[in-house]
């Protein structure tokens, strides 16, 4: 990218460019999104300089290869508009590269320092030339071949690096030993490392108007487009991004900041079709306003210097809502001005404290601290605080951003915009973007939790909200109304009343809110039909934003502090499953040696498990806890026909009682196990070695036992842990197995203590019972036939045991 950059500049001179601008414009945006792949893929094995680098870089060769592409296309034509759609980039990028720069100098990062001082020379320079002609191409173009050098050094290291296997790498380009250097963080989402990207875009919008002000550029047009809406896009990504660091409310305050950045975007790309200035939702930036005070008292806890951060949005929202014009008038600009210095020294914090092992002090004990000593307010730490409703997930809770989209969009409408001139508003950005984009966003992340029911209704609310921003306050159905529209209306909400009736069984909460979002459908529904009654929008609307007030702070509540503050409610249909009670067990993901230790001392405590194995999943109890096997076989109302089993670990747990079993059974159990076969053996004096006690009457039968090693290492693993284990298939007797770590908890309620997730069982069908109660007259049979077939089984006993 710096080769193209060097090149272009040093043919500046020329009449016309070496590359032409267009051609030069896509090619930045095809290395953009490579920059961004390479950090985002970085981020995940190394949280280190590279990524705030490789993410920064992206964003701003994202703009200025649009920018570039505009000016090919004749789009800026008159005296000054390139300069004019430049520089708000050009400021931001040598400020925020000088800030990487002097952080990698000083944690000896210096071949990433190096790139980074050097890009922001190239823009430094860049900017004079625009103002000076004393000021040639040939600086900037310089800058970049030092960037071209230096990068081509840390690639040959990177190479040479994997090609040695690691045996050769050159000085600087080691990532591998940096990472060793870099302090040890916590997985509990205390850090956020994509923060300092979302803090560098927040200074790249706030430069486009900031520099108006202050007279750098000439005007706002078309040409600071590009800048706005890139700063938009990767915004929703370092949101998302943030929800994989599992930091809930940076996340939310990045979503919240990408909506403004699409409405300025939005408002400067409005004059092309209008010739006046838009006008303002002022009933929704006061709402924004009161939003981003929720969230800054919230994030104060966790750090007091972000939380006084968010305070320069509070003033710019309500800036904004003084001034008719928006972001056309000084106040909102000198906001912008505030804001950019705010971000900028944001941004040195938090990369700093990332990098450094000496931390600048944020306040965050002192609060921790004072919150310590209080009775009423206990904050909520440790491994389960971002535990997902069901199994595993890689992302933090969504639903703070979920029920804040939809305060903002139902305020937003009540502006009533002009039927000749539907667009004279910026209701669009406010409707589409914050109550259709990020809400589509918050529903993928509750579906990746396991909240199905909450992700349906975020996804259909989010399709409702696109389609009635675009068709009715864009003008797309005009002053015509249609049939199709009003049919189409009446399936969604055909669609939500089945989202409110499953609500009944979730809590009071979501089905008043899935039930006032009924009042929004019935709105659009009469304006198609031409019988809307005067205000019955307002009232809908307010109506639907109070009640999705009240879930965004009983949300932020829950997320933040121990207890319910602000509860969500009981389920007004109470059933025994998913949601069907205040109580919850355990859902640990069995890739962590930590959860199945957790699922040992469960067991060793008399507490009963669904499991994975080797064949479907099975519930589970110490055999030494009486108490647990007995809560098994009541649990899932065993039969009396289909008596529990015995697992093992290895045959070395049954060592102390081989002289109770036959040579030829034992001979076959060594060739047979570990492995989905269970073998019904002849009960006797060697289950007392097993420490059963009392519960050896649930398992087997008066004459028989069934036992098998299970050829799973997890489950064996857990065995070893707690000794012998009574195993029953993890559903109620007569139903199908249970294949995937949701459906125990849904097949078996809040009866199951904990569940250790793994996914779709690798098979779906349950091992082969083979009775071995004849076995030493040379005779087996089968009681039931699963995973291993009976020729399989028979020739295990013909090749191995019998002559």
């Amino acid at each position: 990218g710096s080769l193209l950059l060097a090149v272009h500049f040093y043919s500046l001179p020329r009449a016309s460019p070496l590359i032409p601008s267009t051609a030069l414009g896509v090619l930045l945006l095809i290395l953009s999104s490579l920059l961004a792949y390479a950090g985002i893929r970085r981020s995940v094995r190394d949280a280190s300089l590279f990524l705030s680098l490789c993410l920064t870089i992206s964003v701003f060769w994202c703009g200025y290869g649009v920018v570039f592409i505009l000016g090919g296309q004749g789009v800026l034509n008159d005296t000054g508009d390139f300069r004019n759609a430049l520089v708000p980039g050009l400021v931001t990028f040598t400020l925020a590269l000088l800030i990487i720069a002097v952080v990698g100098f000083l944690c000896r990062e210096v071949i990433l320092a190096m790139i980074a001082s050097a890009v922001s020379l190239a823009s430094a320079h860049e900017v004079a030339t625009h103002y000076s002609t004393a000021f040639g191409s040939s600086a900037v173009a310089c800058n970049y071949m030092i960037v071209c050098l230096v990068g081509g050094y840390f690639g040959l290291g990177r190479i040479l690096y994997f090609l040695t296997k690691e045996k050769i790498a050159l000085p600087g380009t080691d990532l591998a030993t940096k990472r060793t250097h870099e302090p040890i963080q916590s997985t509990s989402g205390s850090v956020n490392h994509f923060a300092v990207t979302g803090l560098i875009l927040n200074m790249l919008s706030a430069s486009v108007f900031g520099c108006k002000l202050l007279g750098v550029t000439g005007k706002l047009f078309i040409g600071q487009v590009p800048w706005l809406w890139a700063a938009g896009i990767y915004q929703i990504g370092i949101c998302i991004l943030s929800y994989r660091a599992m930091d809930v409310l940076m996340a939310t305050f990045f979503g919240f900041t990408s909506i403004l950045k699409f409405a300025e975007g939005y408002c400067l790309l409005y004059l092309i079709w209008q010739p006046e200035e838009p006008s303002f939702p002022v009933p929704f930036l006061v709402v924004f306003s009161i939003l981003f005070v929720v969230l800054a008292l919230f994030l104060t806890l966790k750090s007091p210097v972000d939380g006084l951060y968010l305070l320069f949005y509070v003033a710019y929202c309500i800036a904004l809502a003084c001034r008719p014009k928006g972001f056309f008038e000084g106040g909102p600009q000198g906001m912008d001005v505030a804001i950019f210095v705010a971000s900028a020294l944001m941004t040195l914090i938090h990369l700093y404290n990332v990098k450094a092992s000496a931390k600048i002090p944020t306040g965050k004990a002192a609060v921790k601290a004072l919150l310590a000593r209080s009775s009423f307010l206990k904050l909520r730490e440790g491994a389960d605080l971002h535990a997902p409703y069901l199994g595993y997930s890689k992302y933090a809770d969504a639903e703070v951003l979920g029920y804040a989209c939809s305060v903002l969009a139902s305020f937003a409408i009540t502006l009533t915009g002009n039927p000749q001139a539907p667009l004279a508003t910026v209701v669009i950005p406010w409707v589409v973007v914050a109550g259709g984009i990020l809400k589509l966003l918050g529903g993928s992340v509750a579906f990746a939790r396991g909240k199905t029911l909450e992700s349906s209704a975020f996804i259909l609310y989010a399709v409702m909200w696109i389609i009635w921003g675009l068709a009715r306050y864009g003008g797309l159905y005009g002053t015509t109304r249609s049939f199709h529209a009003a049919v189409g209306i009446i399936a969604f909400m055909l669609f939500n009343g089945f989202i409110v009736f499953c609500t009944l069984f979730l809590n009071i909460a979501w089905f008043f809110y899935s039930l006032t979002f009924l009042l929004i459908a019935i709105s659009f529904l009469l304006d198609a039909i031409h019988a809307l009654p005067a205000g019955y929008d307002i009232a809908a609307t307010l109506i639907f934003g109070l009640v999705s007030f009240y879930c965004f702070l009983s949300a932020l509540f829950n997320s933040v502090f121990e207890g319910s503050c602000l509860p969500m409610g009981r389920p007004i249909v109470q059933l025994s499953g998913v949601g069907g009670g205040m109580t919850k067990c355990l859902h640990l993901p069995a890739r962590k040696a930590s959860s199945v230790k957790r699922i040992a001392d469960i067991l060793k405590n008399g507490g009963t498990c669904g499991i994975p194995t080797d064949t479907v999943y099975v519930l589970v109890a110490a055999c030494n806890r009486p108490d647990a096997v007995e809560k098994a076989h009541q649990s899932k109302r065993q039969a009396q026909d289909r008596p529990m089993s015995l697992w093992i670990s290895s045959l070395k747990q049954l060592e102390p009682a081989k002289h109770l079993f036959s040579p030829i059974l034992w001979d076959f159990m060594e060739a047979a196990w570990p492995s989905p076969i269970s073998l019904v053996v002849p009960r006797g004096e060697w289950v007392d070695f097993l420490g059963m006690k009392d519960s050896a009457k649930y398992v087997g039968t008066p004459q028989s036992v069934a036992i098998r090693i299970p050829d799973c290492s997890v489950t064996t693993h857990l065995i070893d842990l707690v000794g012998p284990i009574v195993v029953t298939s993890a559903n109620p007797t007569g139903e199908a197995d249970t294949t995937h770590h949701n459906q125990v908890y849904a097949k078996l309620g809040n009866k199951v203590d904990a569940v250790l997730c793994d996914g779709p069982s690798p098979e779906n069908i349950a091992s082969t019972v083979v009775d071995c109660t004849k076995i030493d007259s040379g005779n087996i049979g089968f009681f039931r036939v699963g995973l291993i077939p009976k020729s399989q089984v028979k020739l295990i006993l013909i090749l191995f045991l019998l002559p």
